[in-house]
């Protein structure tokens, strides 16, 4: 693990060869970037930031009405505050699990694929056809990125979208971090210590701040940035470079004193895809003593969909047994 000091920022209205020199930099010693010039419309988000007010300021029992339980193995709807874990300890923090919508007749619907199905909209006017306006806008963000990151790498453009990227796993969040009651111990935390799964996130977040990345000798702020977004590459892309890109643990605790929403958006290697290492990993960085959870991700072996079913089981153990291990 490198030692860094703050999360550089990345401007995408710049010359393309100099966003892919500077996304590669910041992969390689920090995972993290903020991107600005990103294109996603600002009052789109001013919306998307209103209505999740309005749906996590209801009472708990009409946010039930959504809960996770009746997505089914589409792995969709609301959770309270202590239902997700992280390592094994509840995040002081309620969220609503949202992705690509997908209609019954879907082959991928039908066959019972987990993670694709329809989402669970609560009943806000606009709700709905805000958020997936929002998906589209960040999903074709994401595909502009992973160009860049291929081209980071010195390859093609297209390459991560012909290899896995065509048909790719899009897994939204809107969370909600109530203040936390205990802001000066270590004992809360609003998500602890994690890398992401798949290969990019992209994260708005509001102005509370609270999110941390770590470095070799300490934690490290990623403060707000104006009209920006918050980029950091998952385990998939580590094992893909070799580790020459970083999956780096991060955690979030919301010490603002205030309600603290943010909404991350998931860009991964389509569920099918058998994610394998680049042409230009002639070495790995093993780094299964440093990590959160002492795992490797380089040793894994399958389709991302095999990874990310193991990952997400033990983020929410009791639907696991209810929805994913019942027969169909």
């Amino acid at each position: 693990m490198q030692d860094f000091t703050s999360i550089p920022i990345v401007d995408l209205a710049q010359d393309k060869k100099k966003v892919a020199a500077d996304v590669r930099k910041a992969c390689c010693e920090s995972g993290f970037f903020y991107v600005i010039h990103h294109g996603v419309d600002e009052a789109l988000q001013k919306r998307l930031e209103d209505l999740s007010r309005q749906f996590f300021q209801q009472d708990e029992a009409s946010k039930m009405q959504l809960r996770m339980a009746l997505g089914g193995k589409a792995w969709r709807g609301y959770f309270p505050v202590g239902g997700e874990l992280t390592s094994g300890k509840p995040d002081l923090k309620e969220g609503l699990y949202l992705g690509t919508e997908l209609p019954a007749d879907h082959p991928k619907v039908k066959a019972g694929v987990p993670l694709h199905g329809a989402n669970l909209f609560p009943n806000v006017p606009g709700f709905k056809a805000t958020v997936l306006e929002y998906m589209d806008a960040v999903t074709r963000l994401g595909h502009q990125l992973m160009g860049i990151m291929g081209l980071s790498l010195g390859l093609a453009e297209d390459y991560f979208h012909q290899h896995c990227t065509k048909d790719p796993l899009i897994l939204f969040r809107i969370f909600h971090y109530p203040p936390d009651p205990q802001p000066k111990t270590q004992d809360s935390w609003g998500v602890g210590e994690h890398t992401d799964y798949g290969l990019l996130t992209i994260l708005k977040q509001d102005d509370c701040g609270g999110l941390q990345v770590k470095s070799k000798s300490q934690w490290v702020d990623a403060p707000p940035v104006p009209h920006s977004f918050v980029c950091n590459i998952g385990d998939m892309l580590d094992r893909m470079t070799g580790g020459l890109y970083r999956s780096t643990p991060h955690r979030v605790k919301n010490v603002s004193g205030r309600n603290r929403y943010s909404y991350p958006l998931f860009f991964d290697p389509g569920f099918d895809s058998e994610v394998k290492p680049l042409p230009l990993a002639k070495t790995t960085r093993e780094d299964r003593d440093e990590r959160w959870d002492k795992a490797s991700v380089h040793a894994f072996q399958g389709t991302y969909g095999d990874y990310v079913l193991n990952k997400v089981s033990k983020v929410f153990p009791d639907l696991k047994q209810d929805v994913l291990e019942k027969k169909s």
